[in-house]
């Protein structure tokens, strides 16, 4: 099995600088990533050794199911988040890499470079979410399951190379809508609700059924390849107890490294 150790020490480094960010110095170099998520966006800043530097994040619904629908508002969110950062090391941000699901087109693929670009940020690099993942977990063999706001991502690899991808529209988004629906609450509250940790043994029943959907998904496509882990990322994936659903509906050994949500826009910024 995957030893996990340098990679949550990175993810645990990268949570460090969200409230302790380093000061940087003119002339610097920078590895950024931006992550346009359907529930948040996220930057991510590593010095050239890729070591962290700064992160930040926001909740935002200018993203569905992996497509820009708010072009303007998403722009306004980066260029606010890239603000944060230049102010809290230094220094600006010049160049990053960006994400898009597998299978984006080209054409939604630019939109995100144009958001990005938008907010005064040369985009160098476009990879799918799942690659940028293996770029911190660094998977030989498995399959890498992100479950983002809107949709459910994955790649699987064999011997350090990508062999499928898919992605599906239910994610997190889903589960919010259960729990809006449950407590009679507006959507963005049943946001704040469903990642309350206090509420998270409640929430789980509620969404279980979700989650055997996601479960699902994800094994209609894995089911041709021979697969011996499933390593799970992206936000949805740090609900409490998530793993031990997939991996009963798989049958699939099923491993959540440390703040999932932070592996993919860590990811990206390792590609700039």
């Amino acid at each position: 099995m995957l030893d996990m150790t340098k990679s949550e020490h990175l993810i645990s480094q990268l949570e460090e600088t969200i409230h302790n960010p380093r000061k940087m110095v003119e002339g610097d170099e920078l590895l950024v990533g931006v992550d346009l998520g359907t529930a948040y966006i996220v930057i991510v800043v590593l010095d050239k050794d890729k070591k962290p530097v700064a992160c930040e994040m926001e909740f935002s619904q200018v993203i569905r199911d992996g497509l820009v629908v708010d072009y303007v508002g998403a722009t306004q969110v980066v260029r606010k988040l890239k603000d944060k950062i230049e102010k809290k090391i230094g220094i600006k941000l010049t160049k990053a890499a960006i994400a898009v699901p597998p299978g984006t087109s080209d054409r939604d693929s630019k939109t995100h470079m144009y958001v990005v670009e938008g907010a005064g940020i040369e985009v160098t690099n476009i990879l799918d979410e799942p690659t940028a993942a293996n770029s911190v977990l660094n998977i030989e063999n498995g399959v890498i399951v992100d479950i983002g706001g809107g949709t459910t991502g994955l790649s699987i690899i064999k011997e350090k190379q990508v062999v499928y991808v898919a992605d599906e529209a239910t994610g997190g988004t889903h589960l919010t809508l259960v729990v809006a629906g449950n407590y009679k609450i507006k959507f963005e509250e049943a946001e704040i609700v469903k990642t309350d940790l206090s509420k998270q043994h409640e929430i789980f029943s509620m969404v279980t059924p979700v989650i055997e959907k996601i479960a699902t998904i994800v094994n209609d496509h894995i089911k041709n390849h021979e697969v011996k882990a499933i390593y799970l990322v992206g936000g949805t994936s740090c609900l409490e107890k998530i793993e031990k659903i997939i991996e009963n509906v798989t049958g699939i050994k099923t491993i959540k490294p440390k703040n999932p949500f932070l592996v993919t826009p860590l990811g990206i910024a390792m590609n700039c």
